[in-house]
């Protein structure tokens, strides 16, 4: 993991990731290559056409996927500060000088609120990787190729995005995971928790998208079935009918794809919630990995790690 870690803050009911690095070079170097298309093109993530004036439009564009949306330019104070509205987001780069170099402080406010948040991690890592390839670009080196998946587990940890909420609710509790998939497609998702069967109202849910961590509590039948977006089931506490999961895909075209993953507990079974939690998380975190090209065995181990924190938190 880099030493440079990004902190994610919220201002003004937005959350702000926020990132420095200290440049071994002058000011106006470091303004050429945060400005100067030709520049960008060696480190920023899209190509960008844009013109040196404040209120001009900007255009974004991917190499694989083509369109990457439009923007404005909100400041152009050279060689201080640079700021662009991306889509909903803004981008802020500010260069100060210090000690025969300079400190580049670059901000990243993520629009659309929570559901901005939520692609905190893959932002933040993304971010790591631009501004290495930034940094090497003013030294006339190469950057490495960085591998993504660990990095963007560790910012979703750092900054709480792989957690369950418990709300309560008339009769009992309602547990809540909501996870970014980093853009893929629903369809693809769907076969990883479905093991490509063709799950219909009746079956038993697929092993997939259920756990086998929670003590006396086991899956009953599908109640819902909408592919690829909602698979819903009953779940037996003691072999009887105890409450409902949910899942769900939801592929926005403006914030990405992503998983909610909802679990009725009835007051009475209170006590199931830490285990529950935990084991939905690791679930999670299983699905995260594959959807990024890395299958792994459950962990039984991850999981009473986590149990024992939702029992600190819930206690």
């Amino acid at each position: 993991m880099t030493d440079h870690k990004a902190t994610l803050q919220t201002i003004a009911g937005n959350p702000v990731l926020r990132f420095e690095r200290r440049l071994a070079h002058p000011p106006e170097k470091v303004w050429r290559a945060i400005t100067e298309p030709g520049e960008l093109a060696h480190w920023f993530p899209s190509t960008v056409e844009l013109s040196p004036e404040v209120g001009a439009a900007m255009r974004f564009t991917f190499e694989s996927e083509g369109d990457g949306g439009t923007g404005e330019v909100l400041e152009f104070d050279p060689p201080k500060v640079f700021a662009f509205r991306w889509n909903h987001d803004v981008l802020r780069f500010e260069i100060v000088p210090d000690d025969g170099g300079c400190l580049l402080l670059f901000s990243h406010t993520l629009g659309g609120g929570r559901l901005g948040e939520l692609g905190a991690g893959r932002n933040a890592a993304g971010w790591d990787t631009c501004l290495a390839a930034l940094l090497a670009h003013l030294g006339g080196q190469r950057a490495e190729e960085p591998e993504m998946l660990p990095r963007m587990e560790f910012y979703a940890a750092e900054f709480g995005l792989a957690e369950g909420e418990v709300r309560t609710t008339g009769d009992g509790f309602e547990l809540h995971f909501a996870r970014d998939l980093v853009w893929r497609p629903a369809e693809q998702v769907w076969a990883m928790l479905t093991g490509e069967e063709d799950p219909a109202v009746g079956d038993p849910p697929p092993a997939g998208c259920t756990v086998e961590d929670v003590e006396n509590v086991s899956a009953g039948q599908l109640t819902a079935v909408q592919a690829p977006r909602l698979l819903e089931f009953t779940w037996l506490h003691e072999g009887g009918p105890a409450g409902r999961v949910r899942w769900e895909l939801v592929q926005d075209p403006e914030f990405g794809t992503r998983v909610e993953l909802t679990q009725t507990v009835p007051a009475r079974l209170a006590g199931l919630r830490p285990a529950a939690l935990a084991a939905w998380q690791a679930r999670l975190e299983q699905l995260y990995a594959a959807v990024l090209g890395e299958e792994r065995e459950r962990s039984r181990a991850r999981v009473a790690e986590l149990r024992e924190r939702y029992e600190h938190r819930l206690a």
